[in-house]
């Protein structure tokens, strides 16, 4: 064999096994993680700070990370100051009237922490901007899901109502 034909055959092959490594290596990190870091499904993230449905999914993403973290010590503090920064007066007592009543934390209708979430912008009218937040239980093609409609100030964009869907 030429040594051309050799040196395209070995490079060939290195760069399928480098491939099926690439590929596959993702899939073995996350396959038994429960409360574990897994690898990174997306490499990149954005935002915009003057977007209300960003501010919605900012809040949740740091909410959940602060509630999740129970091995933390400061994470109850961080949950409690996102409250006091991201929601109005007034739907900071209606979160906490619901706890009180429900035994359960009032910005995600639950007693446990989702493994996932996402925001989508329903609407807007009157002043006002809707999100769909979307929670999800657990892994897995049965995962439960919950749903959550999260009012914001267009001014402000201070969460001024959340509501259970269901």
């Amino acid at each position: 064999m030429p040594v051309r034909s050799r040196k395209t055959l070995i490079t060939a092959v290195a760069l399928t096994g480098g491939l099926t490594l690439a590929a596959v290596t993702p899939a073995l990190a996350g396959a038994g993680a429960s409360r574990t870091t897994r690898a990174a499904a997306v490499s990149s993230a954005q935002g915009d700070p003057r977007n209300v449905t960003q501010h919605v999914a900012d809040f949740y993403g740091a909410y959940i990370d602060a509630v999740w973290s129970i091995d933390d010590k400061s994470a109850g503090d961080a949950a409690k100051a996102l409250r006091a920064f991201y929601l109005s007066a007034a739907a900071q007592k209606k979160v906490a009237a619901f706890e009180k009543k429900e035994h359960a934390d009032g910005i995600l209708f639950a007693q446990n922490v989702p493994v996932k979430w996402k925001v989508t912008y329903t609407g807007s009218g009157a002043g006002h901007a809707t999100s769909r937040v979307t929670l999800t239980w657990s892994d897995g093609p049965h995962a439960e899901v919950s749903k959550i409609d999260v009012q914001s100030d267009l001014k402000t964009l201070k969460i001024t109502d959340l509501k259970s869907v269901r």
